[in-house]
């Protein structure tokens, strides 16, 4: 029992470290190549342009976040250990995953708020001018992590038992 649960840390330690080092390595890339407000066509739908996001999702809290990047960065790492508790006691491997990507996500934009005062962007998605604001591997594996989560609790858990339903048909 106890190497299952050691496998089961360490593919949860895994998942959230390779969201985190994806993050962190694509924005040293982007920093290195990319000029800030730069723009790189790569398709039509589809560009890289270095930004600083010095707010929450989508610049909220700009101000507040500017004046105490320290306290959102905190904030996030403890959201982040969160993820990682509830990813440790979930039975779902798919929910495991996606609260270990979320984690890791959110630990990547800490760690950029930690040590720049604002998170890296560089991901330019748009149709014609309508643009989604600009977000980073750090945001992706948070959605999918999210997507996973959300996924996982829509389907019913086999290990549970027979249904309240099942249950309350069979009489």
């Amino acid at each position: 029992m106890r190497e299952g649960a050691e496998m089961k840390s360490a593919a949860i330690m895994g998942t959230a470290a390779f969201a985190l080092l994806a993050d962190q390595v694509s924005k040293a890339i982007a920093i290195a190549t990319l000029h800030e407000q730069s723009l790189v066509e790569v398709t039509s739908f589809f560009n890289l342009t270095l930004s600083f996001n010095p707010g929450i999702s989508f610049g909220l809290l700009r101000n507040w976040v500017a004046r105490w990047p320290e306290a959102a960065a905190i904030a996030k790492l403890g959201i982040a250990a969160l993820l990682i508790f509830w990813a440790m006691i979930s039975r779902r491997r798919v929910e495991q995953i996606g609260f270990a990507a979320t984690a890791g996500g959110a630990l990547g934009n800490a760690l950029d708020r930690w040590r720049q005062g604002a998170v890296t962007d560089f991901l330019d998605l748009h149709y014609n001018d309508l643009h989604w604001p600009t977000f980073n591997l750090a945001d992706v594996a948070v959605v999918l992590g999210c997507f996973l989560v959300l996924g996982a609790s829509l389907r019913p858990d086999r290990r549970a038992g027979p249904s309240f339903e099942r249950q309350t048909n069979s009489n």
